[in-house]
């Protein structure tokens, strides 16, 4: 597949339909062909079954992310609360079609991973402290994720932050999360992720000679609904993330 001068890229939808409908609405608005997708589609509790019937006729470039993987390699009674509830939801031909996609792609000049090429629950452009401070990870931390990746061009996600990077001649690119904008997590120790904001979000790139333009869109639209499901699941952190962009508990 060759990279055309203007495409999309999203990830970590988590099960938020309304915020993945947001998304596409505003890509399909600016007449955009190409969207490539880095992978956490489901987990959640808000809508995966929703989410699938939005993703499922588009047949976007796709890499399995970490909680993908969980869906697909736990037994349901070994799941988290928040990936048990997506399984669910989910149609046998959901998990069919995850279990069959990458861990990474390689697209032209681009590389896809969903966090780095060989661990997709390693943070690339973040680093957390053993006191669980969230920082930007340092030049050489970058370079050693990077190994032997020579594609100038590197889409990752798994923090939900959008960020970008340049290291020499290759930029590195997250496109932040469409529908998970905070969210607390265990690995590699306690700590949390937020954006400040409830928008969803996506990367719009456009070609700009030899080098790659990098936007980052934030959508606004109504997160009552998704925010209302995660409430009802008893998910109030979920609720709070998705309805403010924040943890406050």
């Amino acid at each position: 597949m060759t990279l055309p001068d203007r495409f999309a890229v999203l990830a970590d939808i988590h099960g938020n339909a309304d915020a993945l409908r947001a998304v596409l609405q505003d890509i399909d608005a600016q007449g955009i062909g190409t969207v490539l997708n880095l992978g956490d589609m489901f987990s959640g509790p808000l809508a995966a079954g929703e989410t699938w019937a939005l993703l499922h006729d588009r047949a976007f470039p796709t890499v399995r992310g970490n909680h993908d993987r969980y869906l697909i390699e736990q037994r349901p009674e070994e799941m988290q609360p928040s990936d048990r509830a997506a399984h669910d939801d989910l149609p046998p031909e959901a998990l069919d079609w995850l279990r069959n996609l990458p861990v990474r792609l390689e697209l032209d000049e681009a590389l896809l991973c969903h966090a780095t090429p060989r661990d997709d629950q390693t943070y690339w452009l973040e680093d957390v402290s053993a006191e669980g401070h969230v920082h930007p990870a340092t030049h050489a931390s970058v370079a050693e994720r990077l190994g032997a990746v020579t594609q100038p061009l590197i889409l990752c996600a798994h923090t939900h932050l959008p960020r970008i990077a340049r290291h020499g001649d290759q930029l590195i690119v997250n496109p932040g999360s469409v529908g998970c904008p905070g969210y607390a997590d265990t690995h590699p120790v306690p700590h949390v992720m937020q954006t400040g904001t409830p928008d969803a979000c996506y990367a719009l790139l456009t070609r700009a000679g030899a080098r790659w333009q990098v936007t980052h869109r934030h959508v606004p639209y109504d997160s009552t609904r998704m925010a209302a499901l995660a409430r009802a699941r008893g998910r109030e952190d979920w609720a709070e993330a998705v309805a403010m962009g924040w943890l406050t508990q």
